[in-house]
């Protein structure tokens, strides 16, 4: 039994084969088809620890046959939560070994998440990290596994890895909740194969939507569509065997998984390394250490080493930051719109190629290319990848915009999805009855085919490319008795880009950490607290009565601009 998903019409799936976006393999190829020419080669440096192409292949292959002898339904999802790590990679290729379908959360997600994706695919193996607060004891653990047992279909099935050996070969330990022994793995050439993938124009795994309906949306993807973006990446970025790529933002991100990500970069035979985090400190002296070419960051990530290389260029020492980054030749930034006057100091500043991406994990995908020219690179996001991309900018009535006026990006393509996991009402309003899929951005398309992202149309908040849904936050905070009303709104912040503001309707006494204290006891992630929170006496209301956003951002903008504070009077 495969998972259900929306497929593409049988006509234009044919098509896609037919045109060679469709190869009809599983993702597992990408490592798979490094074994003949580039087994032994150098394919992932994780802590210290090194892995080629051909340790990749083995150990997915005997996690997969510990996982295969759990003897799990044959429609089995996973839920994953793991950090940036070796591990992350390898139990992602063993569970596309054995046909079981994951959702992957970042390690930055907390009880919440996890519990509201649990409710959706209903996993029958869990997967966690010690390494995350949740998971680094067994009190803990406990309290998580009780909150995520309602939505799972047997707890035992719930595999432990724990922290890694500095300097090691070794896989960090692994074992099953019910059974302390480590599973076994070893260096031994005479692996069985696994070979139970699921078929090509199946769902292979899920991916996280940004979301603005209050429930994170899961999106299906098939290995042909993800194959195919994963390839076409690696072609536009240019990508080789002597690619060395940082993953330094978390590795579950469409970004870094596929925009080429790790995987473009394992499908050009090239090297992985990870960082835990990509401050600075973290990055550079591995960059420095590897010879790390490429890398992808989000603003403001991009502003922290713009600003430590400026701190360091004034200082008379031989250890300058251009000293440490010689080797890397393309920084990427996408997850978040990049100012043109950030992006002009990455050359001067950090010595190598900017790269401007605008993504979704959705599907489309727009890159800026080393041929454009410079005004190009600064000042939009690039262009659709893929010739088979299909994209409309419309206004409101959905008719279609000048080339240069804004508008709602809609497409459609070979590798952007028909439908997210089950929500036959959200893909209603989603979709458009030619397949095209409302971004919900707004965009300005240029006469060369480059976007320029003006914004967003949907209730989301980018707060340096993590997004958050305004309704879920909402949602939680109406339960606290002292709120009558709630607004969660944008504000432009100059390193985040966007931060977020509560704006209060309350009854009775309640002070802004009482409401962040509130968030963080209902298990929700960090960047999802709000930034700011304003008390008014009642929110302002269109003419339908919905509360009106656009005037509350103006306003509020208005009077901190003023005042330097977050008051605000409704109209």
């Amino acid at each position: 039994m495969s998972i259900q998903f929306t497929p593409w019409p049988e006509d234009i799936a044919t098509d896609y084969i037919n045109k060679g976006y469709w190869s009809n393999e599983p993702l597992t190829h990408i490592i798979h088809n490094q074994l003949q020419n580039n087994g032994n080669k150098l394919a992932l440096i994780c802590q210290g620890r090194t892995f080629t192409y051909r340790d990749i292949d083995s150990l997915s292959n005997q996690l997969a046959s510990h996982l295969l002898a759990r003897k799990l339904p044959d429609d089995a999802t996973a839920l994953v939560h793991l950090p940036n790590s070796a591990e992350f990679y390898i139990v992602f290729f063993a569970l596309l070994k054995c046909g079981i379908t994951p959702v992957n959360a970042l390690f930055s997600h907390s009880s919440h998440e996890l519990i509201a994706f649990s409710k959706q695919i209903k996993p029958a193996l869990v997967i966690l990290s010690t390494q995350h607060t949740l998971v680094n004891n067994d009190y803990v653990t406990a309290q998580l596994l009780t909150k995520l047992g309602p939505h799972c279909i047997n707890l035992d099935n719930t595999l432990i890895v724990g922290g890694t050996i500095e300097g090691s070969k070794e896989l960090a330990p692994m074992y099953w909740i019910n059974n302390p022994s480590k599973l076994s793995f070893n260096d031994s050439d005479s692996v069985d194969i696994v070979n139970c993938e699921t078929a090509a124009e199946q769902v292979a795994f899920f991916q996280l939507s940004g979301g603005s309906t209050g429930t994170p949306k899961l999106i299906p993807r098939t290995h042909n569509d993800y194959y195919y973006s994963i390839r076409q990446s690696a072609l536009i970025c240019e990508l080789s065997h002597n690619t060395v790529y940082l993953c330094a933002l978390p590795a579950p991100h469409n970004f870094t998984l596929s925009s080429p990500g790790a995987l473009g970069v394992f499908y050009a035979g090239g090297t992985v390394v990870t960082a835990s985090d990509p401050s600075p400190t973290t990055c550079f002296p591995l960059i420095k250490q590897h010879g790390v070419t490429f890398t992808a960051l989000v603003p403001p990530a991009l502003h922290l080493w713009l600003k430590e290389a400026n701190q360091s260029n004034n200082v008379d020492t031989n250890c300058t930051v251009k000293s440490l980054l010689c080797s890397l030749k393309t920084i990427q930034v996408g997850g978040a719109k990049l100012s043109c006057v950030i992006a002009e100091q990455v050359n001067n500043v950090l010595n190598c190629q900017l790269q401007q991406v605008f993504g979704m994990a959705e599907g489309l995908v727009n890159y800026t290319l080393y041929s454009d020219s410079q005004w190009h690179i600064n000042n939009t996001q690039g262009k659709p990848m893929s010739p088979c991309d299909e994209i409309k900018v419309l206004n409101e009535a959905g008719l279609p915009v000048a080339i240069g006026e804004v508008g709602e990006l809609w497409t459609r393509g070979p590798y952007t999805f028909r439908g997210y996991y089950k929500s036959p009402a959200i893909n209603k309003l989603a979709f458009d009855h030619h397949g095209f899929y409302c971004t919900g951005d707004l965009v300005k398309l240029t006469p060369s085919g480059h976007l320029i992202v003006m914004g967003r149309n949907k209730d989301q908040i980018n707060r340096g490319g993590e997004k958050i849904d305004a309704l879920e936050i909402e949602e939680l905070l109406l339960h606290i008795p002292a709120i009558t009303d709630i607004a969660l709104v944008a504000l432009a912040d100059d390193i985040l880009g966007e931060s977020s503001c509560a704006v209060v309707v309350k009854n009775t006494e309640i002070k802004a950490r009482d409401i962040r204290r509130y968030l963080r006891e209902q298990g929700v992630s960090s960047y999802k607290i709000p930034d700011h929170v304003v008390f008014v006496d009642d929110l302002p209301k269109t003419a339908v009565g919905k509360t009106d956003k656009r005037y509350l951002r103006r306003s509020l903008t208005t009077n901190m601009n003023k005042k330097n504070t977050p008051e605000f009077t409704c109209k």
